[in-house]
C-alpha cells in the first residue's frame, strides 16, 4: 500500500524542462515532447524561442492530446515523461500558435487521461534556396502539469494568504491529486483483473473443448476401426 502511495505521489504532479535545437526546413516534420497527464489537469506550457533578426525562420507550436485508449501511435518516444518524438497522426488538437518568438506561455486543461504532446515545426523561408539543414533555432521548453502548474503565489496575493496557508493550499492540491491518482490506479487494477479473469475463463473453456473433442475423435476412430475389421472378418 505504501509503495502504491509513493508511486501516486511521484506521478501525480509532473514538470519537465528540455532545451533542444530545431532544424528549419521547407516541409518540417513535427517534433513533439510528450508528458502523461490525467483528466482535468492543468497544463502550463512555456516555450522560449531564441530569435535572431533576419534568420527567416518560423516556429509554430501545437498542443495535442493522445488518450490512453489510442495505442496505435507510432511516435518515437511516445509514452514517457518528456520524451521527444516525431509525428502527430490524427490526434486531438488543444490549441496551436504560429510564428512564436521569445517567451510564449500557453495553458490548457486536459479532457481525458492520456498524454499531452507539445509539437514544434520550424519552417524555412521559401526565399532561401539552400535547404541543407544549417538553419535552426534553440527552444527552451518547460511543461508544468497538475499542482506544479498552479500559481500559488498569485492565489496567495489574491486571497491574502499567509505563508503557512499557502503551503497548506499546496498540500491540499497534492492530496486531491493523490486521491485521484489512487482512484485511477484502482480502476486500472479492476480492469486488468477483469481481463485476466475473462482470459482465464476462455482458456479453461478451450482446454475442456479440446479434451472432449480429442476424446470424441478417439472414440469414433476406435468404433470405426472395429466395424471395419469386423467387415473384413479380421476380428469377431
Amino acid at each position: 500500500m505504501f509503495a502504491r502511495f509513493l508511486l501516486a505521489f511521484l506521478l501525480v504532479s509532473s514538470a519537465s524542462a528540455v532545451k533542444f535545437s530545431l532544424t528549419a526546413t521547407r516541409y518540417p516534420p513535427p517534433k513533439c515532447i510528450w508528458n502523461p497527464a490525467h483528466k482535468n489537469s492543468l497544463v502550463i506550457v512555456t516555450a522560449n524561442v531564441a530569435v535572431v533578426n533576419g534568420d527567416r525562420q518560423q516556429v509554430d507550436i501545437e498542443i495535442v492530446a493522445n488518450s490512453r485508449g489510442d495505442e496505435s501511435g507510432e511516435d518515437e518516444g511516445s509514452g514517457s515523461d518528456g520524451a521527444i518524438g516525431y509525428g502527430t497522426d490524427s490526434r486531438n488538437v488543444y490549441l496551436n500558435k504560429r510564428d512564436i518568438r521569445g517567451e510564449t506561455r500557453l495553458a490548457i486543461t486536459t479532457h481525458s487521461d492520456g498524454e499531452v504532446g507539445v509539437c514544434f515545426r520550424n519552417y524555412l523561408n521559401k526565399d532561401i534556396k539552400s535547404d541543407t539543414g544549417k538553419h535552426s533555432r534553440i527552444i527552451d521548453l518547460d511543461v508544468d502539469i497538475g499542482a506544479d502548474a498552479v500559481d500559488y503565489n498569485a492565489i496567495a496575493n489574491q486571497e491574502s494568504l499567509s505563508g503557512l496557508e499557502t503551503e497548506m493550499r499546496k498540500l491540499e492540491g497534492l492530496t486531491k491529486e493523490i486521491v485521484e491518482q489512487m482512484g485511477y490506479l484502482k480502476k486500472r487494477e479492476e480492469r486488468f483483473t477483469d481481463t485476466n479473469t475473462s482470459t482465464n475463463s476462455r482458456v479453461t473453456n478451450f482446454a475442456w473443448f479440446t479434451i472432449f473433442s480429442l476424446a470424441g475423435l478417439g472414440t469414433w476412430q476406435i468404433l470405426h476401426l472395429r466395424a471395419f475389421f469386423k467387415r473384413k472378418y479380421l476380428i469377431d
